[in-house]
């Protein structure tokens, strides 16, 4: 086994040094020669690595059909190394693009040269060491050639399933997504997702702080405690209780919250295949809203406060924020894959969303106990009962008594109820669109269809 990685970034980094402690042949390189020396001091005892200084030495190092795996930033960065690299490479090789690129650059740059792929990794800089979640998509016969070598790179979890139909033990967190740009295409809807998970999990700690007046060591033991049960259990979860440990850090943080490209393709890829995600978007505005400190100095200024509604401070608060941000993180996750089945139908990509919850649930920054669930609804086509029965009778309650809270008390809880208003649009028989359509056919002729009969009709609704 054998694997070029052009650039010595975090991720790049360890994804070389978990290729080589997997048994491969690793060649690395990065632009600023200092950084691939100061690597090889640090890290060359780990396995199997040549130091190149020019990407000719790179691909002088491997045999053909060489895999690189590219690890620089998305965009511009990507195709100035392609376009470096591809005169010296045969149409055999295989370009691996490893980056957070737009899944329409990928199908750009799938086109000639190189066999190419577009592989999405999730873990973050332990995963990639330790074993990430990755979605690679594009050439298929390439990604075969280098399947040995990434299956024992990834992540793995424990399968009964798996073991039976294969003989093995371990389910690795790596598949072949689909063709073009599908990898990077399931790679950005998985982020979408991490940005609406961890907007709940803002706000449930902002109303149990803010409302509950709970501190940050009693939020450690309750994070902690909603990790060790099974509805929600998960990475996110996981570390929320391990920063609030470190509370004095925590408060002295700015509350205004970063982003990059992955959240916002995830919106705009919504809007052009007509799914609704308003989760995600929630959490994507509420991003922005947090860092638009003008605006909020002049909020700050001049806006009444809000008034003291009559909610009750109740002991049941916490358990009832634990229901609220579980079914809400439902909601995130549904709109997620209801993005990916129309991106698939539309592109024909026949996305196996059974095996992509499956290799989401190691290794990568969204992986949860509810991941098993949705793998297993996927794979029979039922939904597991239980998973209904989750949003059924006080539960529900539950979830509604929280956001309640949040509105009475002028605790801003956008993805929540951003979530449960999703819920409630797909439970109910009627919305109230018909008025929008009638407004539309006023103002401008659009027509509109009928329930009582078919066709297409228009209203003079001014005489």
């Amino acid at each position: 086994m054998q694997l070029g990685v052009i650039g010595l970034g975090t991720m790049g980094a360890n994804l070389a040094r978990n290729a080589a402690r997997s048994g491969a042949k690793v060649a690395v390189y990065n632009r600023t020669s200092e950084k691939t020396d100061a690597f090889i001091k640090e890290h060359g005892s780990e396995g199997e690595f040549i130091a190149c200084k020019t990407l000719k030495e790179l691909v002088d190092a491997l045999e053909a059909p060489r895999p690189i795996l590219i690890m620089v930033k998305a965009g511009d960065p990507v195709d100035a190394v392609i376009e470096e690299l591809t005169p010296l490479l045969s149409k055999d090789d295989i370009l691996i693009d490893g980056g957070n690129s737009n899944y329409k650059d990928t199908e750009r740059r799938s086109g000639s040269g190189p066999r190419f792929i577009g592989m999405g990794v999730s873990g973050g800089e332990e995963g990639a060491l330790n074993g990430p979640s990755m979605m690679p998509g594009g050439n298929e016969g390439a990604y075969k050639l280098i399947e040995p070598l990434l299956m024992k790179m990834a992540a793995h979890v424990e399968d009964l399933e798996v073991e039976r139909s294969r003989g093995q033990k371990e389910s690795r967190c790596v598949t072949f997504i689909g063709e073009g740009g599908a990898g990077h295409f399931v790679k950005m809807v998985h982020n979408g997702i991490e940005y609406g998970i961890m907007q709940l999990i803002a706000e449930s700690y902002d109303i149990l702080k803010s409302e509950g007046g709970k501190s940050n060591e009693e939020l450690a033991e309750i994070f902690k405690s909603w990790n060790e049960g099974e509805d929600l259990s998960s990475f996110l979860v996981e570390i929320t209780s391990e920063i609030f440990k470190k509370g004095d850090v925590l408060d002295v943080i700015k509350d205004a919250a970063g982003q990059k490209g992955t959240g916002r393709w995830t919106t705009e890829s919504a809007l052009e295949y007509g799914v609704a995600i308003p989760t995600i978007n929630a959490s994507l505005d509420a991003r922005i809203i947090s860092g638009s400190s003008d605006l909020r100095k002049k909020g700050q200024k001049i806006l009444p406060e809000s008034i003291e509604q009559p909610y009750p401070r109740s002991e049941k608060l916490v358990s009832r924020v634990r229901i609220a941000l579980e079914l809400s993180i439902i909601c995130a996750y549904q709109q997620g894959f209801s993005l990916m089945e129309r991106a698939s139908e539309e592109k024909g990509w026949d996305l196996d969303f059974s095996e992509i919850a499956r290799i989401w649930r190691g290794g990568c920054i969204i992986r949860s106990s509810y991941l098993k669930k949705l793998q297993n609804t996927y794979k029979t086509g039922k939904v597991d009962p239980y998973e209904l029965e989750r949003f059924e009778g006080e539960n529900q309650l539950d979830w509604r008594r929280v956001i309640a809270i949040g509105t009475g008390r002028g605790i801003p809880l956008p993805a929540m109820t951003a979530s449960l208003s999703y819920y409630d649009a797909l439970r109910r028989e009627k919305l109230p669109q018909n008025l929008i359509q009638a407004q539309r056919d006023f103002f401008g002729a659009h027509t509109y269809e009928r329930v009582d009969k078919k066709g297409v009709f228009h209203t003079d609704w001014g005489k």
